[in-house]
């Protein structure tokens, strides 16, 4: 669509017909005189870009960057890391795990913690559709639902094959436990193959089914994203819906739990909102 810039701020009812249109990012936020740069597109697995340039650019330019892009976390958290500290401005992400929940920044509120991993429910989308098909649902019915709920984009690759609870599986290792991992270094699989009747039968034993993400210190750090049966009465067998789980494990509060139920778009959008609000402290 292009770009519109001005440093005085935009005219609504003229916006759209503005003929100032930088041709790339580095012009824009040169036109724009940008302060802050909110950088929200989509998730790109293979090598986080254009986020990465979005936010690199953004520093370079003396803005901080503030993103719901796990990509760039993943692929170039320790660059942009450092890149931020040289020039003395924020690169912030609340929103690329748990929405709006503070995640990332409840650590800074912890010092000296030392974490030794962690396990959860981290993408709706699968949460849903196994919840559907315990109650009768086909795997492509599930999905269609999930579609319609909103939940679940057009195509769930993504998220049916594991690849987005990976993507956050990582993010949380590269930067809570600060150790650099790779998305291939994660073991990976998807529910596409787990049926009804495994997921009722399971779940009438007790024992349902979860897509989970572990991650654990084992000399490095050992990681994974797999359907695992877990224990009914257990907090992760609670979570339905698109609601979301996790529990970190360190040496001080050895299960330190959040739970994060059925959230809006707004919790997206008020993790951006926090993390700005932050950069102007």
């Amino acid at each position: 669509m292009g770009w519109i810039a001005d440093p005085n701020g935009l005219d609504p009812a003229g916006a759209l017909q503005s003929d100032s249109q930088p041709s790339n990012v580095r012009d824009w936020l040169a036109a724009a005189g940008a302060d802050v740069l909110f950088e929200a597109t989509s998730l790109n697995v293979h090598d986080g870009q254009p986020a990465v340039d979005h936010i690199r650019a953004a520093l370079e330019h003396g803005a901080h960057a503030i993103t719901a892009n796990k990509g760039p976390i993943v692929h170039a958290y320790r660059e942009l890391r450092d890149l931020a500290a040289k020039q003395e401005k924020r690169f912030l992400f609340e929103s690329t795990v748990m929405d709006g929940v503070p995640i990332f920044s409840l650590f800074d509120q912890l010092p000296a913690i030392h974490l030794h991993g962690f396990h959860g429910i981290l993408n709706s989308t699968t949460n849903v559709i196994l919840g559907e098909m315990e109650q009768g649902l086909t795997f492509d019915e599930a999905l269609k639902k999930a579609q319609a709920l909103g939940i679940a984009e057009t195509d769930a690759t993504h998220d049916i094959d594991g690849w987005d609870a990976a993507v956050k599986t990582a993010a949380l290792v590269n930067v809570l436990m600060d150790v650099p991992v790779k998305i291939e270094d994660i073991q990976r699989d998807g529910i596409r193959d787990l049926t009804p009747q495994a997921l009722r039968n399971a779940r009438r034993d007790g024992w349902p089914f979860k897509l989970v993400c572990r991650a654990q210190r084992l000399g490095g750090v050992k990681a994974s994203v797999i359907p695992e049966k877990v224990l009914a009465t257990s907090p992760m067998a609670k979570i339905s819906g698109s609601s979301s789980y996790i529990c970190f494990e360190t040496d001080i509060f050895p299960g330190l739990a959040i739970t994060e139920e059925n959230p809006g778009l707004y919790a997206t959008a008020y993790g951006m909102l926090a993390d700005f609000i932050r950069s102007a402290e």
